[in-house]
């Protein structure tokens, strides 16, 4: 009994030891993941591009917000001459006016964001790559991103910005 209870502990000392070990050898660096993004070459062409999708929407919704103006313009001038059904039926066209302008806004939004997202995902993929290959190159086995400026601790040295910059041939 007396073996088999050395054993155990045995084992379970060299399984905390090994533990120790691993964690040990476990380096931890970071980048500042938006700062590399934001100095990519393709990034001025892809705002571009973004700024004339987006100036679509703004025409389209200034075009809505012109045609509000006008009706709202007639509505005032000729309410007090307008019978209840006719002032009632040009209320409701404003109103739903109003509500189209609404959710062609949210819409365009969504569709803004998801046209950044489409348009950010080659350049979020080419710096992805090349952390990988500096974090393996330096023996890194956890890279975390410090564009939010979270990190608590942290050493210079552990920084792979500047290496992925290299990699990637920006300054």
């Amino acid at each position: 009994m007396k073996k088999v209870f050395k054993a155990a502990l045995f084992a379970t000392a060299l399984l905390f030891l090994t533990n120790l070990a691993v964690k040990a050898q476990s380096k931890t660096g970071f980048i500042y993941f938006g700062v590399v993004v934001q100095a990519m070459p393709e990034r001025p062409v892809l705002e571009k591009t973004l700024q004339d999708y987006q100036k679509q929407f703004a025409d389209q919704y200034q075009a809505m917000q012109t045609e509000y103006q006008t009706l709202g313009a007639a509505y005032e001038k000729g309410r007090t001459t307008m019978t209840d059904a006719v002032r009632t039926a040009k209320e409701a066209e404003l109103t739903d006016l109003q509500n189209r302008m609404q959710k062609f806004s949210t819409d365009a939004q969504q569709k803004i964001e998801a046209r950044q997202n489409e348009l950010l995902k080659p350049i979020i993929d080419k710096v992805s790559v090349a952390a990988n290959a500096v974090a393996k190159e330096k023996g890194y086995s956890i890279i975390i991103d410090a564009t939010q400026n979270i990190l608590v601790v942290k050493n210079d040295a552990d920084d792979i910005t500047p290496a992925v910059k290299l990699k990637l041939g920006i300054k």
